[in-house]
Formats: C-alpha cells, sequence, structure tokens
C-alpha cells in the first residue's frame, strides 16, 4: 500500500510538471509580440483598382492564365563550378523604369504578393535563418519626423511628431542574390534567384544619411508563381506584356554587382570605392561569363 501511494505520488508531481510546461509554452505561442506568423500585422492596405469595363480593345487573359514553369533538376555532381553573387537594381536607371511604375510600382506589387499569400515568408537576413517580425516591418514602411513648431498659447516651441504613411518612391533599389552555376549534364551556365529585398535609406535623427538597410528578404522561389501573374510595363510594345516573372528570369534590368562569396565576407565598397567599385563589379562579371567558355574543351 506504502508503494502505490508514492507511485501515484510520483505519477502526479510528472503530470503537474508536464502541465506547467505545456502552459508556459501556450502563452509564449500565443504572445503577439513574439510570433513571427502573424500574418494580420502584414496587411499593408495596398489594393490595385480594377476598370469596370474592358479597358482595350480586346479581352487580356494571358496575365490570368500565366504560370511558372519549374526549374530543370540540378544535380550536386553536375555542378563543375558555381559562384554566390549579391546585385544591386538600381530603378533610378533608364532601363529600371518599369520598377517605378506610377500605377503599380514593383515594391507595391512585391507587398501585395506577401499581403494576399500566406505560404510566402519573410526574412530579417538573406541567409534565411530567421523569419521578420510583422510589426517591425509595418514600422519601417512608414516614418516618423519630429520637429520644432511655435505654439502661440504656450509662447514656446513644442515638439511636434508627424507620421508619414508608406511612400513607394522611397525605394530606389532592390537587392538580389543569386548563384551562378555551371551544369555539366547541359553545358551551360545557369543563374538562379535566391532571394530578393527592397533595399531603404536609414536617416539619423538630425536629417544625415546614416546608410542603407533591407527592408526584409524574400525566398525567391516562394514567389515565382505569384510573379507570373503580375504584369510589368513593358516600355517598347503595348501588345507584348510581360511578367515580372520575365523580368527577372530574362534579365530585363540593369544591375551592377555589390558582392561576392568570399572567404572574409567582405563587400567591394570595404576595399574598392566609386569608379573602382564599378570597374571591380565588371570585372567579377566578366570572369562569370568567361567561366562558361573557360570549361569548355575541343
Amino acid at each position: 500500500m506504502k508503494q502505490f501511494s508514492k507511485f501515484a505520488f510520483f505519477f502526479l508531481c510528472c503530470f503537474a510538471l508536464c502541465a506547467n510546461i505545456s502552459a508556459q509554452e501556450s502563452n509564449e505561442s500565443n504572445d503577439p509580440t513574439e510570433s513571427n506568423n502573424d500574418r494580420s500585422g502584414l496587411d499593408f492596405g495596398i489594393e490595385f483598382p480594377e476598370a469596370l469595363v474592358q479597358d482595350g480593345a480586346y479581352e487580356k487573359l494571358a496575365e490570368k492564365e500565366r504560370i511558372a514553369l519549374p526549374y530543370d533538376h540540378i544535380r550536386e555532381a553536375d555542378v563543375l563550378w558555381s559562384k554566390r553573387l549579391w546585385r544591386v537594381i538600381d530603378t533610378r536607371e533608364k532601363m529600371n523604369l518599369p520598377f517605378i511604375n506610377a500605377q503599380q510600382p514593383f515594391i507595391s506589387v512585391l507587398l501585395k504578393i506577401i499581403q494576399d499569400n500566406p505560404d510566402v515568408r519573410i526574412f530579417d537576413q538573406d541567409n534565411f535563418y530567421n523569419e521578420a517580425y510583422a510589426n517591425a516591418i509595418r514600422e519601417r514602411l512608414s516614418s516618423v519626423d519630429t520637429s520644432q513648431v511655435y505654439d502661440y498659447e504656450l509662447d514656446d516651441y513644442v515638439e511636434k511628431v508627424t507620421y508619414n504613411e508608406f511612400d513607394p518612391s522611397t525605394f530606389t533599389k532592390f537587392r538580389l542574390k543569386e548563384d551562378w552555376l555551371f551544369d555539366e549534364e547541359t553545358s551551360m551556365m545557369v543563374c538562379r534567384i535566391i532571394g530578393l529585398a527592397p533595399i531603404r535609406d536609414v536617416y539619423n535623427e538630425d536629417g544625415s544619411f546614416r546608410g542603407q538597410e533591407a527592408l526584409f528578404w524574400v525566398y525567391y522561389p516562394e514567389i515565382r508563381e505569384h510573379l507570373a501573374k503580375a504584369e510589368a510595363t513593358n516600355p517598347y510594345n503595348d501588345a507584348i506584356k510581360m511578367s515580372w516573372h520575365k523580368v527577372f528570369e530574362d534579365r530585363y534590368f540593369s544591375s551592377y554587382i555589390m558582392k561576392e562569396s568570399n572567404p572574409r565576407d567582405r563587400r567591394i565598397n570595404d576595399y574598392a570605392t566609386g569608379r573602382d567599385a564599378l570597374k571591380e563589379g565588371e570585372r567579377i562579371n566578366e570572369t562569370i561569363l568567361n567561366q562558361e567558355v573557360d570549361l569548355w574543351s575541343y
């Protein structure tokens, strides 16, 4: 009888301990400030208006029917050479004007894809280790300005805080993380985009420019199918519509290399500036293009 009572006491203690751990985990998962999977904070309020009538001489169905074809499978054993690059798309360049279309700028297209598709995840860095917090993204999209305003009633200067709404024109750069590799099976150089990030300027409290940072990182393979249904502007022919998927896959953009994989994890700006940095990026790009020819043997 005494052994049975000891066993019952031990069982009750274990049950209480498990219940306490379960309650703590439940409280942590219900904490809205620590949850990365809360999609309610990713409602950026972005909506593209649709015409109530057929706006054009013919019905446009390509946008709805386009799909992103799956990539060809690449075996690790078939990769003879590979290199990872980070490049910057500056939307102020002439070739990149579709990125700042007045009606549907690419930053708004990207945010709407994230907003409407729960399967698309956002990350805080390009290593994709941690998902980004929704509240942090919303705070970065809007800015807060503080100024001193004279109050006639108080006969003194008071601090006035102004909340600025999201302005697409402030995002003038995008960053790509991509892998270049030579596939022995097809004997071709292949480029695969891995990540995509909008870049914003960061200023100090006194208004001085501090630098740039990535707003968030998106895993590019997760948004390929959504980019295929998002229409991009074709500045040369309105009859030939391009999707954003085609823009990235067919390289219809101008960019420059900011970093290549290296043991020190250095960017080009860490050892070259100005024109020298541009020449270094061109040298890296030329080396990659020549790599395909160098791997051929006759």
